[in-house]
């Protein structure tokens, strides 16, 4: 396993991070434990987590993924090995945005902060969270998806810098050692940089974006922040839920999650599919795994801090840790830029 630091601190994390969104919908407790200690022997120290989850969001699992990740804790005793990530849901702004998290009552102030605080601390069976992340803003951007920015002039938004202000004293507190955001804009990342500039506040040290073959948005302006400002990238849905496998190519998986769940179309429109068999028939070309090949591509972009993979199997689970072996060479990184420019960015 390879590591980098996290943002500004002196914590080093591991390239690759345990995503956990399947468990408690597609992933049982024991299969969650199982993941985590896989993980752990090979290397993974990074472990991400959200309030929502798991995902689609429903009022009956709300929380289990969280509770699965306490109750290995709590079994294995292993807190002290993990970084241990997790998020606050922000507000339903949007259609398919859940309504029920903390009985409807998801803005990103005081109230929600900690009433959602509280709650993850409760399932996750610690006192103390290493990274945590405003799951995305109290404000209507255009993420999930959207495309276009469309602005609300007369929004009742949560000022960022009273956000950043709760954060602050849950940090005082000993509650959270570190703050990232999640789908976040350049603009948001400029705001709250400089907001702990003027108030003392702390740092956001971490951006975690979607990003992979068919969405390299993040490139376009968050990359230079990344750089800069040494806020780098969380990389989820490194393999676009799936699709850069190929496994939708000719059939629908029964146990696929694009076969199981309506919300993820993006990545179903005949732009994204064309993409996907490119990159899949480069892959075939040099005797790659294709899921192999997309995930080796982001674990050595140099603004990623860490690419958060998901796996319903343990088999997948190895197959996804074993990217980080794997080199691309010349020749493949050159096919994947010119499928690139003939199929930019077909699923924000």
């Amino acid at each position: 396993m390879k590591y980098h630091l996290l943002g500004n601190t002196d914590i080093r994390v591991s390239a690759i991070a345990l995503g956990t969104m399947t468990w408690g919908e597609q992933n049982s407790e024991a299969d969650a434990h199982a993941q985590l200690d896989m993980a752990l022997e090979a290397g993974v120290n990074l472990v991400d987590a959200a309030e929502m989850y798991p995902v689609p969001p429903k009022p009956e699992t709300q929380g289990l993924t969280e509770r699965y990740l306490g109750s290995w804790l709590k079994k294995s005793g292993k807190r002290k090995r993990i970084v241990l990530a997790t998020k606050a849901t922000g507000p339903a702004r949007m259609a398919h945005n859940p309504q029920h998290i903390r009985n409807g009552y998801s803005r990103l102030d005081r109230r929600g902060l900690t009433e959602a605080l509280h709650g993850n601390l409760e399932r996750l069976q610690t006192d103390y969270i290493d990274l945590y992340q405003l799951h995305w803003p109290d404000r209507s951007v255009n993420i999930f998806g959207s495309r276009e920015y469309v602005h609300h002039a007369d929004e009742d938004t949560t000022p960022i810098e009273e956000t950043l202000g709760v954060l602050a004293e849950f940090v005082q507190a000993g509650k959270i050692r570190h703050i990232g955001v999640s789908n976040e804009t350049p603009w948001g990342v400029s705001q709250f940089l400089r907001a702990a500039e003027r108030l003392g506040l702390p740092r956001i040290v971490s951006i975690q974006n979607p990003y992979n073959l068919l969405n390299r948005s993040f490139e376009l302006g968050l990359s230079e922040f990344a750089h800069r400002e040494q806020v780098g990238l969380l990389a989820y849905s490194p393999l676009a839920f799936g699709t850069l496998s190929g496994k939708y190519l000719n059939a629908q998986p029964a146990d696929g999650r694009l076969t199981l769940f309506s919300r993820f179309v993006r990545y179903k429109s005949p732009y994204a599919t064309e993409a996907v068999a490119a990159y899949v028939a480069l892959a075939n070309k040099h005797g790659l795994d294709p899921a192999q090949m997309a995930l080796a591509w982001v674990n050595t972009r140099p603004f990623v801090t860490s690419n958060i993979i998901g796996a319903t199997t343990l088999a997948q689970l190895q197959s996804n840790l074993a990217s980080i072996d794997l080199a691309l060479s010349d020749d493949v990184v050159a096919g994947i830029e010119e499928i690139h420019a003939r199929h930019p960015n077909p699923a924000p």
